[in-house]
């Protein structure tokens, strides 16, 4: 394996707990790179792999013998952009019309406007413009600094395009680089639970349930939804991501619960009472405002493993600040290496959200080992992850010297089993891992947010 590959593999198998002895059943096949100044298909082929080795680890205590893990980097690569592929109807736009990166008067800065409480926040600072055009005219009067303070403290989203440096010297970027790729912390309970995992479907029999949402914890819950695990996916009442839905809702059932209404509540409580996992995505204080204290979660789930991310740490001035990848490779200085990368007068980020990704599936190992750990000792541990430190992880790894340009994909990329989503029929790519005799396939098509009632799978399906 390349070098820069090693290294990564074993900075993220090390930050999950995983021991460093077993990285030799990781083996990797295939060449070619996606076009990027980072190693983005190293990190997706690294995050791809710990994932399974994960997966392989606990098998291995069903077989006592841990498997050989490969992984495909062309197959890793498509999956860090799109997996599925439309037979006869299109995919949403991915993007609101309005989001986007806009020269301001002495730099760039990226709007985020997907969300319909981004995009009015927005409009409050800069006025209503229904497309990209009136918009660029709108910022060019505008200081990046201070219209990505003005947007923020309207409640919406923006970044600042800052170089590599300048992010270093920022008192956020300290306080990232001084947070762990994983945090994890042994909550001090220990499981009575009697699950085991089975040979062919190591996750079967686990309740899974996801509160996140834009990518991802919806990338994690994807991955153990793969291996048999049952993902249950809360969502609020009014909340739609018309854009990713139909590739990351694979495996997994869709519900809706109000978290703001009694009797909601009352059936999320039972949901969590039975959850072996918690995957989440608020800001720090938010589960709290909602009255989820974590002493409470405990209280109510004491055997329960929480794996959890935010966007910039969990430290710093702008730990409770909202962000998704697009903003995090602005402000920590990706965007703008690209730039110089491509002699570019435009910021250019990544070719794909390889930060949410591979957080991801990072969070999905850490639940997997955090499964493994309980198993062993009986101990239970929450883990926490953020996109920043993500990007602190590439960017660390150097950049490119060389480049194997990528392949367009090919009609061999794609599994020939039809998916019958919510939206129509469409392929998905083979699964960028191989593991032996545990085969990853879903038992869920992708659905509709909403789709299913918020109730755990039979036989363990509970009144409502």
């Amino acid at each position: 394996m390349p070098a820069t590959l090693d290294i990564l593999l074993a900075d993220i198998w090390r930050a999950v707990g995983g021991n460093i002895d077993v990285l030799d059943k990781v083996a990797v096949i295939g060449k070619g790179d996606l076009p990027s100044i980072y190693p983005v298909t190293d990190l997706a082929v690294a995050a791809i792999a710990v994932a399974g080795l994960s997966i392989a680890e606990l098998s291995g205590n069903v077989a006592s013998l841990i498997p050989e893990v490969v992984v495909d980097r062309r197959l890793a690569s498509l999956w860090f952009g799109w997996s599925i592929r439309p037979l006869g109807w299109k995919l949403p736009p991915a993007w609101d019309p309005i989001a986007g990166d806009y020269k301001t008067k002495d730099g760039w800065i990226r709007l985020h406007t997907n969300a319909p409480h981004h995009r009015a926040a927005t409009k409050k600072v800069l006025g209503y413009h229904p497309h990209k055009n009136s918009m660029a005219k709108a910022v060019t009067s505008w200081m990046a600094t201070d219209l990505e303070a003005a947007v923020i403290s309207a409640g919406g989203c923006a970044a600042e395009m800052r170089s590599f440096e300048q992010w270093q010297e920022h008192p956020q970027g300290r306080a990232v680089a001084s947070e762990p790729l994983v945090e994890m912390v042994d909550t001090g309970n220990r499981s009575t639970s009697q699950w085991l995992p089975t040979k062919n479907r190591p996750l079967a029999g686990l309740k899974v349930l996801d509160l996140t949402r834009v990518l991802a914890g919806p990338v994690a819950s994807r991955f153990l939804a793969g291996y048999g695990a049952d993902v249950l996916r809360i969502d609020p009442p009014d909340w739609e991501e018309p854009g990713i839905i139909p590739e990351v809702a694979l495996g997994k059932r869709c519900a809706r619960l109000d978290l703001k209404n009694t009797n909601d509540r009352k059936q999320f409580e039972i949901l969590l009472s039975q959850a072996d996992i918690l995957l989440h995505g608020y800001r720090p204080g938010a589960l709290e405002n909602l009255g989820y204290h974590v002493t409470t979660r405990r209280t109510i789930a004491p055997e329960l493993i929480e794996v959890s991310l935010n966007a910039y740490g969990r430290n710093g001035p702008w730990a409770k600040r909202r962000g998704f990848d697009s903003l995090i490779q602005m402000s920590s200085g990706i965007a703008h290496a690209g730039m110089a990368w491509k002699n570019s007068i435009i910021p250019m980020p990544l070719p794909v959200q390889a930060l949410d990704h591979a957080t991801g599936y990072i969070m999905a190992a850490a639940a997997i080992r955090a499964i493994t750990d309980r198993l062993t000792d009986g101990r239970t541990s929450s883990f926490h992850l953020s996109l920043a430190r993500t990007a602190k992880l590439l960017m660390d790894s150097g950049k490119m010297t060389s480049l194997q340009e990528m392949a367009v994909e090919t009609q061999e990329d794609l599994s020939t089993i039809i998916e019958h989503t919510s939206w129509g029929d469409a392929k998905r790519c083979l699964p960028p891992a191989m593991i032996n005799s545990i085969e990853m396939h879903w038992r869920h098509p992708a659905s509709a947010l909403g789709s299913a009632a918020p109730v755990w799978e039979a036989p363990s399906i509970l009144p409502m």
